[in-house]
């Protein structure tokens, strides 16, 4: 394998990515980040993202998929790689305002990305207003396939164009780039056969392991068919049927929600639970009186939240690929108590903690190497059947000092998720130096009310920081 990854396979859950996406259900992710003052120029931005690409080879190359379902597919060097295509240019028109911003981001995550060519594009957005603020800004728009990237180590890789002052890192002098030769199908399949013979010898390899320590591994069997149990129990029983699960098409609405990072630690530490229990309260207040207003009856009525855990280690630190599980989080709508609320999400996902689920998750995973091609979709299919949530609530904590670009301070940055099949909402939430972003994506027909889930966001996160802060005050006093 050359240091580029020439030839690099997709991991198993990589490539389940690819067997999901549909004319309606995008599989990119990305984000929308603001900064402030006066945007760089286009051929300054270019510059500046081929200066760094070394460090992220895997966005000069392209899928290859072997003839005869050899395998999954391979990541190749593409030979026509050209940064033009992947650095979009455009201006807002005046008055260049959040309305106008939201709009374009809309009808750029509405538009798949073409499997022919690396998987990402970046937008650098001129003429950027806040409402009521004269103040010159520019926006990047960013948009990656989930193969290629997950949300934890988008934000390890975010540190290759940002800077931490204002001040570029200088990078190092590297002799100019030249891709791999692409491979022809037979080379392709050639490595598909390697890659079945592997399997059986990686198997055997393990087999031999596990004489040298049966109980460790008995132990670990045990967990893990345990796990895959209760995911198997959770598909016999599916989430229930709401106006959040309907037919899509392939037009996106957006919008965000900003809040401070520590209004979420005030309320964890005045009512309990950890900041993503607050996240998952405020989302099922919010979601249970959108659902109200629309007429649904919520008494008894919890959604489940995909909610994806990150089990990237240290050692996968800066790497590209998904090394995640997930966990099918309760949000409790028919709480129409916020602290009952709360409550009831602390518990639930503390239970949730200690189950096996996360495990059999990634258990599945695992078996999915092992997969042709046609078994790895079902199995994908598995893993992350529509059948099993209502909407994907995924928090990704980023990084809580100023990043900078070409020396303009990052002043926010609102994570942009993916809608599976079905599915009308994703809410995506991240935080950055102080501050949490709600990124919400809509389908197009099905949400033309996402503004209003939006303030019921809002409006929930301040009736739980009004109840913290008068909880906190007999606190401060006995003090």
């Amino acid at each position: 394998m050359s240091p580029q990854g020439h030839k690099d396979r997709l991991s198993a859950v990589d490539a389940s990515f690819l067997h999901q996406e549909k004319q309606a259900s995008h599989m990119h992710v990305g984000a929308l980040v603001i900064f402030e003052g006066p945007p760089p120029s286009r051929d300054e931005f270019a510059e500046h993202i081929e200066s760094r690409l070394d460090l992220v080879p895997r966005y000069r190359q392209k899928l290859a998929f072997p003839r005869f379902e050899m395998g999954r597919p391979f990541w190749v060097d593409d030979p026509r790689f050209n940064i033009d295509y992947h650095l979009r240019h455009t201006a807002l028109p005046a008055p260049g305002s959040m309305d106008q911003l939201r709009q374009l981001v809309g009808r750029i995550y509405s538009q798949r990305l073409d499997r022919s060519k690396p998987l990402w594009e970046v937008w650098l957005i001129q003429g950027v207003h806040e409402d009521g603020d004269s103040s010159e800004r520019f926006a990047l728009i960013s948009k990656t396939h989930h193969a290629l990237v997950d949300g934890i180590s988008g934000v390890d890789i975010s540190t290759v164009l940002f800077d931490h002052s204002p001040v570029p890192a200088e990078t190092e002098e590297r002799a100019k780039w030249a891709p791999q030769p692409e491979p022809s199908d037979v080379d392709l399949v050639a490595e598909g056969v390697k890659g079945l013979v592997r399997t059986p010898v990686g198997l055997a390899g393990r087999a031999i392991g596990a004489v040298s320590r049966p109980r460790e591994l008995a132990g670990q069997a045990l967990e893990a068919a345990e796990g895959v149990g209760e995911i198997v129990w959770a598909g016999m029983n599916p989430a229930p049927d709401v106006p959040l699960n309907v037919p899509i098409g392939p037009h996106r609405r957006v919008w965000w929600v900003r809040s401070r990072l520590e209004d979420f630690k005030a309320i964890k530490d005045a009512l309990g639970g950890t900041v993503n229990d607050v996240v998952l309260a405020v989302v099922a207040g919010a979601l249970g009186r959108w659902l109200r207003q629309r007429g649904i009856r919520t008494e008894g009525l919890e959604l489940r939240a995909l909610v994806p855990v990150s089990i990237r280690g240290e050692e996968d630190r800066g790497s590209l690929g998904n090394r995640i599980a997930v966990m099918r989080g309760p949000l409790p709508v028919y709480a129409e108590d916020p602290v009952e609320r709360l409550r009831i999400v602390r518990e639930s996902m503390g239970g949730l903690k200690e189950s096996k689920q996360a495990l059999g998750a990634e258990v599945i995973s695992g078996l999915q190497d092992f997969a042709p091609p046609t078994l790895l979709a079902q199995a994908s299919r598995l893993n992350f059947s529509t059948r099993l949530f209502n909407l994907i609530v995924t928090n990704v904590p980023g990084p809580q000092f100023p990043l900078y670009l070409l020396g303009r301070e990052m002043e926010e940055i609102v994570p942009i998720a993916f809608l599976p099949e079905n599915h009308a909402l994703a809410i995506a939430i991240m935080s950055y130096n102080g501050k949490l972003d709600f990124g919400l994506l809509g389908d197009y027909d099905a949400m033309p009310d996402i503004d209003t889930v939006g303030r019921l966001i809002e409006e929930t996160l301040d009736e739980l920081l009004e109840i913290a802060r008068s909880a906190a005050r007999p606190k401060e006093r006995a003090g």
